[in-house]
């Protein structure tokens, strides 16, 4: 089934009626298949504007909020990107349809391995996957254009700003339950940062040595992740 126009709905209903004017960021989601980032059963569901579980207590994100961070990071097409929380790769993917190169780092090798059978698949060949721990980034990769973390720290993990190159921007959810903020924050220095606060939203904890443990609360919360809390 040619899913192209559900596609395009979904870009302008959810993505571009809300304000996502990037360019870039609409043609690689008219671009990328969402129904190949979803489990078996629910392509369906792949384009309404609504997290969806992919296993391992993950989801992937509302397109909308998967556009607002992508368009808030300012991708540019020779950027180094790092993405932290692979998930099911359709960020990454959208991504690397954008920048010149993709570095993803996933907690669960499970979905890891699933993300990059998808990226061969679909012949998206810049982008790099690995199993660790997201809060420290990935440092013989660095420096970095741009940062996209893809589940919420209790502060924004040291690793990951001394990782950004000058210039470069981290975007990030911040907080506990449903008092996350998205941020903002670009290198204007050695080691002076300039944050933006973007709103409200609700995503799953990033689990790491410089973010939340496994064993918090907060960790086992059944909150839908990747959604406003508008």
């Amino acid at each position: 089934m040619d899913m192209t126009p559900i596609r395009d709905r979904m870009v302008e209903h959810h993505v571009t009626r809300r304000g996502i004017r990037d360019p870039g960021v609409t043609e690689a989601m008219r671009t990328v298949p969402r129904e190949k980032f979803v489990p078996p059963g629910s392509e369906e569901f792949a384009y309404e504007d609504a997290p969806l579980s992919i296993g391992e207590g993950q989801t992937i994100s509302q397109p909308f909020i998967v556009a607002l961070m992508l368009e808030k990071a300012n991708l540019n097409a020779g950027d180094r990107v790092l993405e932290v929380g692979t998930g099911s790769g359709y960020a990454s993917a959208l991504i690397s349809r954008i920048a010149r190169y993709v570095y993803s780092i996933e907690r669960h090798e499970k979905l890891a391995r699933q993300a990059k059978e998808r990226f061969e698949k679909l012949g998206y060949r810049n982008i790099d996957v690995r199993v660790g721990d997201g809060s420290k980034g990935w440092a013989k990769a660095a420096p970095f254009d741009a940062i996209i973390v893809s589940a919420s720290a209790p502060e924004v993990p040291t690793a990951l700003k001394e990782q950004l190159g000058l210039g470069g921007r981290l975007i990030i959810p911040v907080g506990r339950g449903e008092g996350q903020r998205l941020k903002r924050l670009t290198r204007t220095g050695a080691t002076a940062f300039e944050e933006e606060d973007l709103g409200g939203v609700l995503f799953v904890p990033l689990i790491g040595e410089d973010a939340w443990t496994a064993t918090h609360p907060m960790y086992t919360a059944t909150a839908p992740s990747g959604c406003a809390s508008e």
